[in-house]
């Protein structure tokens, strides 16, 4: 297991608006003594949840080509900017850009796959393992797998 980050890391945590984005709020008591960006791609679940340090990141899905590339340049712009030393994502293409780019530029990444996913890996996740430092589902059985951990689940 990876040490717990000293304070002294940065610390930028995406979720998709919605499911994703609840699932994120509830690692937020573990993750807020980190001072963590937090990025979504709603301004106004933000808001709700009284998230004051937030960027937002254009929000696309995998039908949605344009809006999709639009995402990612908006992504790789954030990294590049941000510079985090460790990016945990719970989802989903919004976040799993930010996970292919952190790795790339030489982060620690995170990948917690969403709960809804009891059968098998969400499309995402299974495109994120190969970029994940640690790649966590919240299903034990799926824990089985190569480079997948079970840590219990969120919900």
């Amino acid at each position: 297991m990876q040490k717990v980050p000293d304070g002294s890391s940065k610390i930028l945590v995406a979720a998709s608006g919605g499911g994703h984005w609840d699932e994120l709020m509830l690692l937020r008591p573990a993750l807020d003594r980190f001072n963590p960006v937090y990025v979504t791609t709603n301004a106004r679940l933000a808001a709700r949840d009284r998230v004051g340090d937030i960027r937002v990141l254009p929000d696309a899905n995998r039908d949605q080509l344009l809006k999709g590339f639009r995402c990612f340049f908006a992504a790789f712009k954030l990294i590049m900017k941000e510079k985090p030393d460790i990016v945990l994502s719970t989802g989903a293409l919004p976040g799993l850009f930010c996970v292919i780019i952190a790795k790339m530029a030489g982060a620690r990444t995170i990948w917690v796959d969403s709960i809804a996913n009891s059968d098998a890996p969400s499309l995402s996740g299974r495109i994120a393992r190969p970029f994940s430092s640690l790649w966590v589902t919240q299903w034990e059985h799926l824990a089985r797998s190569d480079n997948a951990r079970y840590f219990g689940a969120l919900l």
